[in-house]
């Protein structure tokens, strides 16, 4: 075997540092395989090379194939499977399978280097001499080295295939060097793959705890599951809508491979303080709703006022004797039936109070107040009583939705909550912005929003982004309790009238509707009832020109 001068050899050492930093840069783990291929053909000038990985069932299965001379790429990027079996380390007697070069390699942890397989003695080579002769190939130095970790696990092979004389072109057995180049760059190579594998099991681990999360709010409640999943789709729509943007405000907003992830995990998380809110409160779907809904309460107080009316025409009646003349006894009955009609047209009146809407006057809120002093009755202690409770009309007397206040600031809260959970975890620096981001959401442009009263200079494109998607979401969702999801139309037009009174940001509202962000996701999320043909002229506070 050929020696190396030690100015081919430095430069070759130097080829091989730069090539470990290459390696460790490399994120996918497909990519990363071929890079490692690539570069021990490379550094050993060889013609053809493969590499496999042991899988879990302890066999060598072929992930790229390369072959110079045969213009060969199979595995890997190139899209071509390979067409052959994994290569078994042991057969099915359980005896080891030394006859196959790889194979041995890894039973023996040794490196195997071959000068000539048509001459070599101990190995099987009659799949590569089959393959020889119907390509017209010629299959002679083989250099076979096992990929360990750093727990000393092989993980994969290497094997090199005709080495060329970096001169003459020649096919030549491979060097001693070479051999120690080659063991080098697996050794590398099989820690960056390890430590890709295990950044990525911890990544993987890290989006199924969040999920895990997630689960559980959907598990508290159906209505909010939904939305968890949505914002961080809708946000990174959004984000990378004003990624491409070229000219205006936004035109310097750019975003990495790692910027995307922070905002990705930061959409996932957005919702995370929600544990932490009474179910009750979060699946309020009416007004009188708690554990259950009382208006079935309200309903039972109408039948008791229904029947002491009853029961007090029947003793007027009684009381007018037989004697009573037609008149006095049809004037009782139509005091009664005009009771009744009043009494069931207040208990639909509250029936219908008792849903949530977009608003409420306030003549329908003192009409709430009319029936609940009005109607008189005697409560289960026997005593007289208002027919409706304070707390009873202070919900029913909700102006938008079906919270009160002290619900509001409940689920409020949650923001709060979140903003604390992430901000107490050890966030690696390239997942350092999580909290702002998805503490940011209800914050608005004007200072006027929580929990932090920030503005639009204290805050991130990102956050902002955020803010967005998560009012967009909740006006289009169809599973909440107490409304119907929106079109598009009904929906651009809040958007829009949020844009004008300051509580998103308008440049990011601009890009949302020109870059038709608000399409994309409807076709992926909301009901074909809800896509209607949006005027864009026609919402509010839109500048197509920006």
């Amino acid at each position: 075997m050929t020696s190396l001068s030690s100015d081919v050899l430095l430069r070759r050492l130097e080829e091989l540092n730069a090539i470990g930093v290459a390696l460790s840069k490399e994120k996918d783990i497909t990519r990363l395989l071929e890079a490692i291929l690539v570069a021990a053909k490379t550094i050993t000038n060889a013609d053809g090379g493969t590499l496999y990985r042991m899988t879990e069932e302890r066999t060598l299965k072929f992930e790229i194939l390369h072959n110079d001379t045969l213009g060969i790429k199979m595995g890997g990027t190139s899209g071509k499977e390979i067409p052959f079996y994994p290569v078994h380390l042991r057969g099915r007697d359980g005896n080891p399978n030394n006859s196959m070069v790889v194979a041995y390699a890894v039973l023996h942890d040794t490196t195997v280097n071959i000068a000539d397989a048509y001459t070599e003695k101990g190995f099987d080579f009659s799949g590569t001499k089959n393959f020889d002769q119907k390509t017209g190939y010629r299959s002679q130095s083989f250099l076979t080295v096992p990929m360990k970790n750093h727990e000393s696990e092989i993980i994969g092979v290497l094997q090199l295939l005709n080495c060329k004389d970096r001169d003459a072109g020649t096919i030549i057995p491979f060097s001693n060097a070479d051999q120690h180049l080659a063991e080098s760059l697996a050794s590398q190579a099989a820690i960056a793959l390890t430590n890709r594998q295990l950044i990525n099991q911890l990544e993987d681990l890290f989006e199924s705890f969040i999920s895990l999360i997630n689960a559980a709010i959907d598990e508290k409640s159906p209505y909010t599951g939904g939305h968890c999943q949505r914002v961080p789709v809708l946000t990174m729509l959004l984000a990378e809508a004003v990624n491409r943007t070229r000219s205006g405000p936004l035109a310097d907003f750019q975003m990495t491979d790692k910027d995307r992830y922070e905002l990705k995990i930061a959409g996932m998380l957005h919702d995370c303080g929600k544990v932490t809110t009474p179910v009750h409160v979060v699946d309020k779907a009416t007004k009188l709703e708690t554990i259950y809904d009382r208006i079935h309460l309200v309903d039972t107080r109408f039948e008791v006022l229904k029947r002491d009316a009853e029961i007090a025409m029947l003793k007027a009646r009684i009381e007018a004797g037989a004697g009573a003349d037609a008149a006095r006894l049809a004037e009782l009955d139509r005091g009664f039936r005009d009771r009744i009609r009043r009494l069931d047209e207040d208990r639909a009146y509250l029936r219908k109070c008792n849903v949530g809407g977009e608003f409420m006057a306030p003549e329908d809120q003192q009409r709430v107040r009319d029936i609940g002093s009005r109607n008189q009755w005697r409560d289960p202690a026997g005593m007289t009583a208002n027919f409706l409770t304070e707390d009873e009309i202070k919900n029913f007397t909700i102006a938008r939705g079906t919270l009160t206040p002290d619900e509001r600031e409940i689920i409020n809260h949650h923001i709060v909550v979140t903003i604390k959970m992430l901000e107490a975890l050890p966030w690696p620096r390239h997942l350092r912005n999580v909290a702002e981001y998805a503490g940011g959401h209800h914050e608005r442009m004007d200072g006027k929003g929580y929990p932090r009263g920030l503005t639009r200079e204290q805050m991130s494109v990102q956050a902002r982004v955020m803010g967005i998607a998560d009012i967009f979401e909740a006006l289009t969702a169809v599973d909440r309790p107490y409304k119907k999801g929106k079109t598009l139309t009904e929906a651009l037009k809040i958007l829009g009238n949020f844009r004008e009174n300051g509580h998103i940001d308008p440049d990011l509202f601009d890009v949302f509707i020109r870059e038709k962000v608000y399409l994309e996701y409807a076709r992926q999320f909301l009901d074909p009832g809800q896509i209607d043909e949006v005027d864009e002229s026609k919402v509010p506070g839109y500048r197509a020109s920006r």
